[in-house]
């Protein structure tokens, strides 16, 4: 393509390097995931700390902006990482010109995060060199490449939540029962690994299950449990309608265990969502020590469902007095 005589081209700087005057030095920092169960030493933080800092300082044009390290292989959201977090604020503070990591799974095993991040810092004029794979953002075909390895990483973390996830199937079908006793009333961990029985909370469960059969209602249960002073499983003396029923629905007070209430449905989100039947559920009778007798439980489910149905009748037959009402008052034409 010809061009004007008065027209002088000045050619485009190619973008593989941030463009700083040659006396400054690049404030580079390098960012690791670290573990210290499944990973072998050489992933440790120390053996990171001292590579990296060899790594940079050997670079006449480089020096250490920081190195930042969070614990863990299998998170795969960002916000859980503190020291990631903290390297992106110094480097939206202007305090780091570039950042360098091992590999595209170590920065970020979900590739929606790993891109964001990615043209963030890139907008920032900040790139990012993922050692293993050869990439340093700043290039023209980059992204793509980071899209296609943070593909294998965000597999890789579907792939192991699937086998955490038979791992715990299996459990469930040998009968190996977790307790979440900070939210359990009435039971701690015992010296065997067991649930031990609290003596002064189970007499709140009980007194919980005989005064629903009394016919109080769970709001009159919960407004005496505070008048009373009585704590809640967490050590508080707020109890609600909901936290009452829950305790009389908890099969663990009569010596059972059920399992998989609930399930995560996405490794990426952790979204946890109640089990209605979409996915097995295992019953695990006569477990531990029941706090209240099968009779008593029983009894109590049989209420529950009673005055469940009981209400659903009466909100039924308030709608229809409503509709009736309103048709009298406005009949159609």
């Amino acid at each position: 393509m010809s061009t004007a005589s008065n027209v002088t081209i000045i050619p485009a700087k190619v973008q593989t390097e941030i463009n700083r005057d040659k006396y400054h030095q690049l404030r580079v920092a390098a960012y690791c995931r670290v573990s210290t169960e499944q990973e072998e030493q050489q992933n440790s933080y120390q053996v990171q700390i001292a590579y990296y800092t060899d790594l940079i300082n050997r670079k006449k044009e480089w020096t250490l902006a920081g190195i930042f390290a969070d614990e863990g292989i299998s998170d795969t959201q960002t916000k859980k990482r503190t020291e990631f977090n903290r390297m992106i604020r110094m480097c939206r503070n202007k305090k780091i010109d570039l950042v360098i990591t091992k590999s595209i799974s170590r920065f970020a095993r979900n590739t929606v995060d790993c891109l964001e991040y990615v043209r963030q810092l890139k907008d920032l004029g900040i790139g990012v060199i993922f050692e293993k794979e050869n990439i340093n953002t700043m290039t023209m075909t980059s992204e793509f490449m980071i899209a296609l390895y943070g593909s294998f990483a965000q597999a890789e973390s579907e792939s192991i939540s699937k086998n955490v996830s038979w791992g715990k199937e299996k459990a469930y079908r040998e009968g190996k029962v977790q307790f979440q006793y900070k939210y359990l009333l009435g039971y701690k961990k015992g010296a065997d690994g067991k649930p031990e029985i609290v003596p002064e909370e189970a007499e709140t469960v009980k007194l919980i299950f005989n005064m629903y059969l009394d016919g109080y209602t769970l709001l009159n249960i919960a407004d005496t449990l505070m008048a009373q002073g009585r704590r809640t499983a967490t050590g508080k003396n707020i109890w609600s309608k909901g936290e009452v029923q829950r305790i009389l629905k908890n099969e663990k007070y009569v010596g059972d265990a059920l399992l998989q209430k609930s399930f995560t449905v996405d490794c990426i989100t952790h979204k946890v969502v109640k089990n209605n039947g979409e996915r097995p559920m295992y019953l695990v009778t006569d477990h531990h020590t029941p706090i209240v007798d099968r009779d008593t439980f029983n009894r109590v489910q049989q209420e529950l469902a009673r005055r469940t149905s009981k209400r659903k009748i009466s909100d039924k037959t308030k709608t229809e007095q409503g509709n009736t009402a309103e048709n009298m008052l406005y009949p159609s034409c």
